[in-house]
């Protein structure tokens, strides 16, 4: 089977990418994805007869259509001052421009009355400044998991009969071909001029193994280790009801490390994530007022940079969330009071707790998961922003462990996003390039814009 164009994965960037194709072109287009169609994703933990992950052989949660983003809250951040550096490869106006064209399409599928929130002019970064914590600047849309889910579906609607999607098909290999490629797969292998790689984090292990295979370079990226706090949603009312997300950064004094909130959820829950097999930790919220809860959740997160000799840095990641789940069979929950005084969880403690929480996870101690500079570092982080927003070091605080954002090793790509081989391109978190909803459909935009220009 031959293609103008392949995109391997259905992802952001690869959605975005089809959209631009169908939209703007009639170059025949094909998308592999080894999840499945949105409707048919689904996660077997119910609560009730399935309570923790069974390791299912694709995961609901990471793959298919609209990839780890999907069940996500669907907050698309319009900043070039975090989610990733594309900025750096396409310029900032470039990049901010199609990050609001993003956007506009959002809209006008489903997410038309959805809030937009803005740090700009806000007086809570006046607060952090004097307490030692940095806010960061963005607009932030909520699309909510719910309104997310409406926005993907009727994207796929308009794109089923205009693109060739090939689910539940996972790629084995990537080849040269003449001057195109040769995408090969368990049923069968397909031809292209142009392919356009966006597999997301899920598909770093693979991806690299494709640089290898091509020699095409790369450079260690960092991962992002730490907990998910959930507490009352009151004690985060006066951020969260102008802001919604605040990414707030704090410089610890102990050993000048940068620990940062991410991934605000506002009146939300908590939920499991399987990665290549490792059960770490995620959170979601949603639109419709009848599904929200009584708290609300984010991480604190400590990135770690590795050099010479050691370049594995999602290995470290790996090895850490490995260490949750042998004694924890999964997620861990620790109360701060129980952590502060160094002792571990128990099952009465948790019960016990005046913080209700909205995932079943074992009570355990992260301190002998997380590794001790790491662990100082969100302890430091938690009394900081008790300061803003107090109540947040109070006891019966949960933290759920390990949260890791595993980042695939950076690829050498041009200004257009190609890589070193002429129509191969390489977009999204798969790229070690962007790190967001928002930069990772822009980034699909902007490589399916210059193969149509090449045309």
């Amino acid at each position: 089977m031959k293609y103008d164009v392949i995109i391997i994965g259905a992802g952001p960037g690869g959605i975005f990418a089809s959209y631009e194709f169908a939209k703007k072109s009639s170059l025949k287009v094909a998308v592999f994805e080894s999840g499945n169609v949105l409707e048919k994703r689904k996660c077997p933990i119910d609560g009730v007869n399935i309570k923790t992950c069974i390791n299912c052989k694709t995961c609901s949660i990471m793959n298919g259509f609209g990839g780890a983003g999907a069940f996500s809250d669907g907050k698309y951040n319009i900043t070039n001052d975090f989610g990733g550096s594309l900025h750096e490869y396409i310029g900032k106006e470039k990049a901010l421009e199609l990050m609001h064209y993003v956007d506009d399409i959002n809209m006008a599928h489903g997410g038309e009355g959805t809030a937009m929130y803005t740090t700009a002019g806000s007086g809570f970064k006046k607060l952090c400044m004097q307490n030692k914590l940095t806010l960061l600047d963005a607009s932030v849309r909520h699309l909510g998991t719910d309104i997310n889910y409406v926005v993907l579906g009727n994207l796929y609607e308009e794109l089923k009969d205009r693109v060739d999607f090939y689910f539940n098909t996972p790629v084995r290999s990537l080849e040269r071909a003449g001057d195109g490629y040769r995408v090969i797969t368990e049923s069968g292998e397909y031809d292209c001029d142009y392919c356009i790689v966006s597999v997301g984090r899920s598909g770093s292990k693979w991806l690299e193994q494709v640089c290898k295979d091509l020699n095409i370079k790369t450079r260690s990226n960092r991962v992002d280790i730490g907990v998910r706090v959930e507490l009352p949603a009151a004690i985060f009312s006066h951020i969260t009801d102008e802001l919604y997300e605040s990414k707030i950064v704090y410089r610890t004094e102990k050993f000048e490390d940068n620990v940062r909130t991410f991934c605000m959820n506002p009146y939300g829950l908590v939920v499991n994530e399987n990665t290549n097999g490792i059960i770490t930790v995620n959170g979601h919220s949603f639109e419709d007022p009848e599904k929200k809860t009584e708290n609300t959740n984010f991480a604190l997160l400590v990135s770690k940079h590795f050099s010479d000799p050691f370049k594995d840095s999602n290995g470290y990641g790996e090895s850490i969330a490995r260490l949750s789940n042998m004694l924890g069979g999964g997620v861990i929950v620790q109360r701060f009071g129980d952590l502060e005084r160094g002792r571990r969880s128990t099952e009465k403690r948790i019960q016990e707790c005046t913080v209700r929480p909205t995932l079943k996870a074992t009570p355990g101690d992260l301190s002998l998961v997380l590794p001790k500079r790491i662990l100082d570092g969100i302890i430091e982080m938690i009394y900081a922003l008790d300061k803003i927003a107090p109540g947040t070091a109070n006891d019966d605080t949960l933290l759920y462990g390990v949260e890791v954002k595993f980042y695939n090793m950076e690829v050498e790509l041009d200004e257009n996003l190609e890589t070193c081989y002429k129509g191969l391109y390489m977009i999204g978190d798969g790229s070690g390039v962007t790190h967001s909803l928002s930069h990772a459909s822009a980034s699909g935009v902007f490589a399916a814009d210059r193969i149509i220009s090449a045309r």
